[in-house]
């Protein structure tokens, strides 16, 4: 088997994008984390909140770290997909820097901005280590007994698929489970859907962050960004440069101008991709910033914008007024495991880091949306399943 090379080294080197079964306890499991989201609490004095809002499908606990208090609400989340798992390290990470440093910058983050995190959001995933949660469509019915006799949804998982056996523990893409009406509630006539119609919050993990993001938007008016963190192929490369794999791809655009999409229009008002791109052009530019030191950091494309996908979180947020990011990290844990996480968490620091910062100083508002119609588009995978790859993520 096809080992895939460093995320710095030549892609002329042979990559594969088949699942293997490959090492991942070097990163934060569901208990590791809730032993260092309490550590962080304890150490920052209570400048972090951790709060458990919600339970997953198998009971496990959700939790929420809060820090800042500010007038822009972010929201992060990570893990939706629970083979995507650096995200969750990053935000760790950060939330320990901010709710410790007493650096000037730390200062103004916590002054301008209230950030609300919840890493590993689908724990139950997480822990299985795969893309779909733990949840049968019987548990669904048992919920909602006004879809007794629907078709199951489009995006419920019972056969094998990214090197998982789903006809044992079936499960749902939880990033196809959002609807941009928050408050609509599963009917059988929506079922069974299709990726580009929206879904319809029938697992505990979207209705949790559904929940958080209202919550919000009652204390703030509007929840200023969402940034949700992903994992892509292990094989693509840049397109100016077949050589070199792409770290990470990043995005502000997951639906169609709802001004102009039959069925959305209510929703156009508070659209504003314009402010999604600046977003991205501060990660961006944090990213190539840090290219001098290390050239992983400089291999940034923008993702594929021909989707349109109002069922993810990111499409539901957006079409509900806030700036949104998507950052797509190289490889899930199928096909590179744990290798090169350290690397890899740091790129999506970096990122997130060039957002906030540019959230609190006001920089944001000053950056061309321009730039980011220029970030190099994602170039082809070079992988053996590049097909099945592509279908997989997001």
């Amino acid at each position: 088997m096809a080992v895939p090379a460093s995320p710095g080294a030549p892609a002329a080197q042979q990559c594969s994008d088949e699942p293997r079964d490959l090492p991942v306890h070097q990163f934060t499991d569901h208990r590791e984390l809730g032993v260092e989201l309490a550590r962080i609490e304890r150490v920052s004095g209570g400048a972090v909140e951790v709060t458990e809002v919600g339970r997953s499908n198998r009971g496990r606990e959700v939790w929420a770290a809060r820090v800042g208090t500010g007038p822009k609400a972010v929201l992060l989340t990570s893990e939706i997909h629970g083979n995507e798992k650096t995200g969750t390290d990053a935000i760790v990470r950060l939330l320990d820097w901010i709710g410790t440093s007493e650096s000037a910058k730390a200062q103004r983050w916590r002054s301008e901005l209230t950030i609300v995190a919840i890493p590993k959001m689908n724990p139950d995933a997480a822990e299985l280590d795969r893309r779909g949660n733990d949840m049968t469509w019987d548990e669904v019915t048992a919920r909602f007994p006004q879809l007794r006799g629907s078709e199951p949804a489009w995006n419920y998982y019972t056969e094998p698929r990214q090197g998982d056996d789903y006809s044992q523990r079936p499960g749902f893409d939880v990033n196809r489970d959002y609807n941009p009406d928050l408050g609509y509630e599963p009917r059988p006539e929506d079922f069974p859907g299709s990726s580009a119609e929206t879904g319809w919050f029938i697992t505990p993990e979207s209705r949790i962050v559904r929940d958080v993001y209202l919550g919000l938007t009652h204390e703030f008016g509007k929840v200023d960004t969402y940034i949700d963190l992903h994992h892509q192929g292990a094989c693509y490369v840049m397109p100016d440069d077949p050589d070199e794999f792409v770290t990470m791809s990043i995005s502000g655009k997951f639906v169609d101008d709802p001004a102009s999409t039959p069925g959305y229009e209510r929703y156009a008002a508070g659209y504003d991709l314009d402010y999604s791109k600046r977003l991205n052009v501060a990660a961006y530019h944090a990213l190539q910033g840090q290219a001098n030191d290390n050239p992983l950091f400089g291999n940034i494309t923008l993702y594929p914008q021909d989707i349109n996908l109002p069922g993810t979180g990111l499409g539901t947020f957006a079409l509900n007024g806030s700036g949104a990011v998507l950052f797509e990290v190289r490889g899930q844990t199928q096909t590179l495991g744990q290798q090169y996480r350290a690397q890899l968490t740091r790129t999506v620091y970096i990122g997130l880091d060039g957002i906030l910062s540019a959230l609190a100083t006001g920089r944001v508002d000053q950056l061309d949306p321009a730039v980011y119609d220029s970030i190099p588009p994602r170039g082809p995978s070079i992988g053996s399943t590049a097909v099945r790859a592509t279908a997989l993520e997001r």
